[in-house]
């Protein structure tokens, strides 16, 4: 009888071990998981502050040039206008009614060119509020996955560790996914 009870609580005493290292593999695995998934979002935040940045810059860009545009086309508007007042002074009807007329086209001209300016000048700053929109949402996202990235790699330390003494002593395992980290 007692041949029979040894090994049958030996046996148990091996399931329960292997039960409790299933476990705790478990444990590592989820814990792995983790650091990958907190790994993945720091890449998505990163992604996002490098896209908010490019925005910003090529806004910041396309605003300075539309500026220099508008000062030239009032620097030019206010040329021909001059001329044309001066064309609307002169004593011939016929140079006058042309004046009149080419004032009419050239300030049509100028609001229409003012006009396309201002919607290029409103999609730059639309651009650059969205730019500034992803720079903030992915510093605060960095953050946060910075903060989980190191809760997640102490917490697989944690596990690899309590597995290894568990398993008896597996160090080797542990050092290889240390450095690739």
């Amino acid at each position: 009888m007692l041949f029979i009870t040894i090994p049958g609580i030996a046996l148990a005493q091996v399931d329960k071990k292997a039960v409790e290292l299933k476990k705790l593999e478990t444990g590592v695995n989820t814990a792995k998981n983790n650091v990958t998934k907190n790994e993945k979002l720091l890449v998505k935040a990163d992604s996002l502050i490098a896209i908010g940045t490019t925005q910003v810059n090529d806004s910041k860009v396309e605003i300075k040039t539309i500026e220099i545009e508008r000062k030239k086309l009032d620097k030019d508007y206010a040329t021909s206008k001059k001329s044309l007042a001066k064309l609307a002074t002169s004593k011939d009807k016929a140079e006058v009614t042309k004046a009149k007329a080419d004032f009419k086209t050239l300030d049509i001209k100028y609001k229409a060119d003012v006009k396309a300016m201002d919607l290029r000048l409103k999609e730059s700053t639309k651009k650059s509020t969205t730019g500034t929109t992803n720079l903030d949402k992915g510093k605060m996202n960095k953050k946060t996955a910075e903060d989980g990235l190191k809760t997640s790699q102490a917490a697989l330390e944690v596990a690899q560790a309590k597995y290894d003494a568990a398993s008896g002593g597996g160090e080797g395992n542990s050092e290889p996914d240390k450095k690739k980290k």
